[in-house]
C-alpha cells in the first residue's frame, strides 16, 4: 500500500493518471486520456418477443437496475415505441451468443424487444412500427440485410423468440432479412457444396449461414423456426430436400448482398 502511494504521488508531479482502483496482482497501469476514439456502431439487428402479456412490466424489468438485462427498443403491440438504450451503447439482451463466429452478439447489435407471449400473432400496428424503425436504423448504420436476426438463431439451444409466427418474409420483402419463398421448380436445384444432400454438408453449410456449429440440432430447428416452420413438426433431425435447397438459397442470397 505504502509502495503504490508514494508510486501515485510521483505520478502527480509527473502529470500522468493513476487508475483509482488498479488490478490485484498486476503491474500498476498509468491512464493517458486520447481524444481518437468513436462509439461503436451496431452491425447487427436482433429481434425479440417478450413472452408476457404486459407491456409495462416488461419496461419495468428492461429498466430494472436489478434485472442484468435491457434492450434499446421496446415495441408495443399497438405500435408505440419505447426507446431504453442509446444505440451507440451495449445493451444486455442476446446473452450468450453466437453467429458467424462473433460469440458477443450484445457488443455487435441493436436490440429489440416485441411485445408478444410467443403463442399469439404479431399486430399489424406492432409489425408497421417496426418496419419504420428498422428503416431509420438501416439508414443511419448501413446494416447489412443478411444481419436481421432472431435471439434464436443466436442462442439456438436457449431461446425460441421471435416465434414461428414471426412475418420473416414481410421483413425481407423490405430488405430485412434473407428469405427464400415456397419452394418452385428450379428451387429445388442444389448447390455443388449440397448436390450428394449428405448430413456433414448440411450443417456445413448451415454454419456458413451463421448459425453455432457446437449446437447442429439446436441449430437446425432455429434454423426450420426462421426459415421453414412447416419443418418443425419434424423430430427425426433429418434436413429434407427441401431444406437442402433453401439453404443452399440462402447462402446465395447472402453471398449477393
Amino acid at each position: 500500500m505504502k509502495s503504490f502511494v508514494l508510486i501515485f504521488c510521483l505520478c502527480l508531479v509527473s502529470g500522468c493518471v493513476v487508475l483509482s482502483d488498479p488490478r490485484p496482482d498486476t503491474e500498476l497501469v498509468r491512464f493517458y486520456a486520447s481524444p481518437n476514439f468513436g462509439e461503436r456502431r451496431a452491425n447487427f439487428v436482433i429481434l425479440h418477443h417478450t413472452s408476457n402479456d404486459d407491456l409495462i412490466r416488461t419496461r419495468a424489468v428492461l429498466t430494472n437496475p436489478l434485472s442484468g438485462v435491457s434492450s434499446h427498443y421496446l415495441i408495443g403491440q399497438s405500435g408505440e415505441i419505447f426507446q431504453l438504450v442509446a444505440e451507440s451503447k451495449r445493451a444486455w439482451h442476446a446473452g450468450e451468443s453466437w453467429w458467424g463466429g462473433q460469440t458477443d452478439m450484445n457488443s455487435a447489435s441493436i436490440g429489440i424487444e416485441l411485445d408478444n407471449n410467443g403463442k399469439e400473432p404479431f399486430s399489424a400496428a406492432q409489425i408497421d412500427a417496426l418496419l419504420t424503425l428498422l428503416r431509420d436504423i438501416q439508414q443511419r448504420h448501413n446494416i447489412p440485410r443478411a444481419n436481421f436476426l432472431g435471439h434464436a438463431d443466436v442462442a439456438p439451444a436457449r431461446k425460441t423468440d421471435p416465434s414461428a409466427l414471426f412475418p420473416w418474409s414481410l421483413l425481407a420483402a423490405e430488405g430485412f432479412g434473407l428469405w427464400c419463398d415456397t419452394p418452385h421448380d428450379g428451387w429445388l436445384t442444389v448447390s455443388p457444396a449440397l448436390a450428394d444432400g449428405g448430413l456433414s454438408n448440411f450443417f456445413l453449410a448451415l454454419t456458413a449461414l451463421g448459425y453455432d456449429p457446437r449446437e447442429p440440432k439446436a441449430a437446425l430447428t432455429a434454423f426450420r423456426r426462421h426459415f421453414y416452420p412447416d419443418g418443425l413438426d419434424d423430430e427425426t433431425g433429418t434436413p429434407s430436400a427441401e431444406e437442402h435447397a433453401l439453404l443452399s438459397c440462402l447462402l446465395e442470397q447472402k453471398k449477393e448482398r
